[in-house]
């Protein structure tokens, strides 16, 4: 039976490695780019809708608050170059403005949405075989006041944002800030008894902040799971995830059956 609280679940996993089952899960922190960004296992996608309908507007008006400058333009890449320091910063500036950012929330409830990947962004077709396109950057954000995922195509060149849309039901991978939070909930959750006892028993300290161990994981996808709780029916429409964790420098301790929903913030024991 599927429990949402039950005492002991860490077992410190000896040795330094172990197979991840159930969801495939990257051991290696990295960045999310475009990968997971529609991964939705068949499902639809849910609602698409261009910003302003039922958009930040739909909370309350946001608090006053004084626009910050974009940054200049600095130093650009060329052609398919990555995204660069400067062209990153702009990019999100000229994305997101602060009275827009005062609607959304982000993991941990605070003002602004999450902020998951800044990757550059294709050339429309009709620029596909122009010399020198303009740079555009696609910015992603997760909002977790309405749990809609948010991109905006923005145009380094004329400083535009030229496209925005928000979907419900699109969950690309977690951003580590996203892992960190999950983390966070599991420690303070009874649930997480277990692995604090699991770090007493191996390192002699009290385990208190995710900055103890490492940790990495990703979104836990119901579609892929062959017995989902009640209590996670609703990821996927909800941001879940699963964690892999390891005492830093020494042995692996067994997170795999937490899941995490992010948007109700919670913590369920699966298997």
């Amino acid at each position: 039976m599927y429990e949402k609280l039950r005492r002991h679940l860490g077992k410190v996993v000896a040795g330094t490695a172990m197979a991840v089952t159930g969801s495939a899960i990257m051991v290696g922190v990295t960045l999310p780019g475009t990968a997971g960004a529609d991964d939705t296992g068949g499902r639809a996608t849910g609602t698409v809708r261009a910003e302003g309908e039922n958009g930040p507007d739909a909370q309350g008006a946001p608090e006053p608050g004084t626009v910050a400058s974009v940054p200049p333009a600095g130093a650009k890449g060329v052609g398919t170059d990555p995204l660069t320091d400067d062209e990153l910063k702009r990019a999100e500036a000229l994305a997101l403005t602060p009275p827009a950012r005062a609607a959304y929330r982000d993991v941990e409830g605070e003002r602004g949405p999450q902020h998951l990947a800044t990757v550059l962004a294709e050339p429309p077709p009709a620029e596909a075989d122009a010399p020198a396109p303009p740079r555009r950057a696609e910015v992603r954000y997760y909002d977790y006041g309405r749990d809609e995922l948010i991109t905006r195509t923005v145009n380094l060149d004329t400083g535009k944002v030229e496209s925005s849309r928000a979907q419900r039901g699109v969950q690309p991978s977690a951003h580590p800030g996203e892992l960190r939070e999950a983390l966070q909930l599991i420690l303070v959750s009874p649930l997480g008894k277990g692995v604090r006892e699991d770090y007493k028993d191996a390192t002699g300290k009290a385990l208190t902040s995710p900055d103890q161990l490492w940790f990495n994981g990703d979104v836990y996808r119901t579609y892929r799971e062959a017995n989902v709780p009640a209590a996670l029916a609703k990821c996927g429409e909800h941001r879940c995830v699963r964690l892999v964790t390891k005492i830093r420098n020494g042995s692996w301790i067994d997170t795999r059956n937490l899941i995490v929903d992010l948007s109700a913030r919670t913590v369920t024991r699966v298997g």
